[in-house]
């Protein structure tokens, strides 16, 4: 009986693991992550999640954040409201790593 009984416990931690793991999922802008996320539509809010997806270089990457911040602090000054801050660098996952590692 208690080998049946941990044999279910061992089962059910191991599919709750996973299931937290699956639940982190692919990175997501949100409020929290996004520069000047109160600025921009839902579309775009959508479409920025995706293109930052999509991003496969550094460099390309680190463009289109510099676009897409000067674009937010554009839109805050047109409201009155104060530059959004920058956040971490989304991008910063394309780097490679230095050929000496």
């Amino acid at each position: 009986m208690g080998f049946r009984r941990s044999s279910w416990l061992i089962a059910i931690v191991s599919l709750l693991c996973v299931d937290v793991a699956q639940a982190r999922g692919p990175w997501r802008a949100s409020e929290g992550n996004t520069t000047g996320w109160h600025l921009m539509t839902p579309e775009e809010r959508v479409a920025h999640q995706a293109r930052i997806r999509g991003f496969t270089n550094y460099e390309a990457c680190h463009a289109y954040q510099q676009e897409h911040h000067q674009l937010m602090v554009a839109r805050a000054s047109e409201k009155g409201l104060a530059a959004p801050v920058g956040r971490r660098d989304f991008c910063d996952h394309l780097k490679q790593p230095a050929p000496w590692r």
